[in-house]
């Protein structure tokens, strides 16, 4: 039996994966468009993105509209290469369950 490597623990929950599978696609994502996107609370969303940032999975980028704060943040690269080792491996993972 082989073993599955290459799955991320700082993916395994669905907010994360949301995260970083929204950010692959799209250059950066505000705060408002992750929650909307992923119906999280602030504070929940608050902390996967902090614990991606932690790893050095995403970038983070505060400035002001106007008055208002506002918060982007895009996939590094090493986020990206980490994102997409995690999805191949969970591929496998599923094909070898057909």
């Amino acid at each position: 039996m082989s073993i599955i490597t290459n799955i991320n623990k700082a993916f395994d929950h669905r907010i994360r994966l949301g995260i970083m599978s929204i950010l692959m696609v799209n250059e950066y994502a505000d705060f408002n468009m992750l929650k909307e996107l992923l119906g999280a609370t602030d504070g929940n969303l608050a902390s996967h993105t902090k614990a991606l940032e932690k790893e050095a999975y995403i970038t983070v980028e505060k400035q002001f509209i106007g008055r208002k704060p506002n918060t982007r943040y895009s996939a590094s690269q090493l986020g990206k290469a980490e994102f997409k080792k995690h999805i191949e491996a969970l591929e496998k993972l599923i094909h070898k369950g057909q």
